[in-house]
């Protein structure tokens, strides 16, 4: 069981308490449903109102934050209530996933494979033979690493993920649940009979430090060479990164999403969800893609596309706005119509 006094925590986040700095703390919960044992924050001044009546130990407040009525909970305060509450939950979040350490049997380690100090294997977990795992890293039960495979330090790899051989990743990583890194591309030449041959994928995955995968998101290996995740790239759930793309330094892409094969996707660039890129364009640094857009066009560094298929923003607000006149504008045309068919009956007669 994780516990913290309010003490502790204030110490961690630089604020002031101003109550009862022995409270202890063992979860974290949201002010208007928080217990006596966990702490909670306030930012939004529209939720004002749940601190005078929360059960929250503690509330994490802005240090110019003046109360209107009596409170019953324990004050922190602190320059930026919301960053601090982000700093802590990285804090438990870390303390969770880093309390397991050690082997729970049955598991599996290949020939020849390392692993370093303070590892976490789960059982029914499998890791093939020349493997090299650095130290905490974590790995739940019924996940499969491959042959060959590299994992940098403190890594997390949930159950269920499926991590293909010689794939590598970097230190700090998330992989959830059900991903897939390194499968097979769609790779597939038509033949003069009408079948499909298949290409073999023969390149692997390389992920860089500080990337979450979501989970059931599946990342192909390269045909040759490597599909490439640079560092701080965040990915949703259920999103499919083809065969050779690369993911620039900290772009994030939301669920269902897929990029086609050979795309190179800039740093800093946001997909959002069920955005489909089609392969073998380069998107620029910074650019942003709206919700269930389609690109088809390499972009400028700083796009901002919406629709399908996509064009820039400002265009596509004009064109929008247009089109649910759309209805208006038939039924004038129609008036018009009539006016002019009356008209050049007048003038026939």
């Amino acid at each position: 069981m994780i516990e913290f006094t309010v003490d502790y925590i204030a110490k961690l986040l630089e604020g002031e308490v101003e109550g009862n700095g022995s409270i202890k703390i063992k979860h974290l919960g949201k002010i208007e449903s928080a217990q006596p044992h966990e702490i909670t924050f306030l930012s939004n001044p529209k939720y004002e109102s749940s601190i005078y009546t929360t059960e929250a130990g503690a509330v994490i407040v802005n240090k110019a934050f003046q109360p209107k009525k009596k409170l019953r909970t324990t004050l922190i305060r602190v320059e930026d209530p919301y960053l601090a509450f982000t700093v802590l939950l990285e804090e438990y979040h870390k303390l969770v996933n880093f309390q397991k350490q050690g082997v729970e049997e049955p598991s599996f380690l290949g020939e020849e494979s390392q692993v370093g100090e303070a590892i976490y294997r789960g059982a029914f977990s499998y890791i093939g033979k020349n493997c090299n795992i650095g130290k905490q890293v974590k790995i739940y039960p019924q996940a499969y690493i491959g042959d060959h495979v590299q994992i940098g330090d403190y890594t997390v790899i949930h159950s269920g993920a499926r991590v293909y051989p010689g794939t590598i990743i970097g230190s700090h990583c998330v992989i959830h649940a059900g991903a897939v890194i390194g499968s097979d591309g769609f790779g597939f030449a038509p033949q003069p009979d009408g079948t499909y041959k298949t290409i073999p994928q023969v390149g692997n995955v390389v992920i860089g430090h500080h990337v979450n995968i979501g989970a059931n998101t599946a990342i192909d290996c390269a045909t040759m060479g490597s599909t490439v995740i640079r560092d701080g790239v965040k990915l949703d759930n259920l999103i499919q990164i083809a065969h050779n793309v690369e993911l620039g330094e900290n772009t994030v892409i939301a669920a269902q999403t897929g990029v086609s094969g050979s795309t190179k996707v800039g740093k800093n660039c946001v997909l959002a969800g069920q955005v489909g890129v089609v392969g073998h364009l380069n998107i620029g640094d910074g650019s942003k893609v709206g919700a269930q857009a389609g690109v088809g066009k390499s972009l400028e560094p700083g796009s901002i596309e919406l629709g399908s298929p996509s064009f820039d923003r400002s265009k596509y607000l004009r064109v929008y706005a247009s089109f649910k006149n759309l209805p208006d504008l038939v039924a004038r045309i129609r008036q018009l119509e009539k006016k002019v068919l009356t008209l050049s009956g007048s003038e026939e007669n």
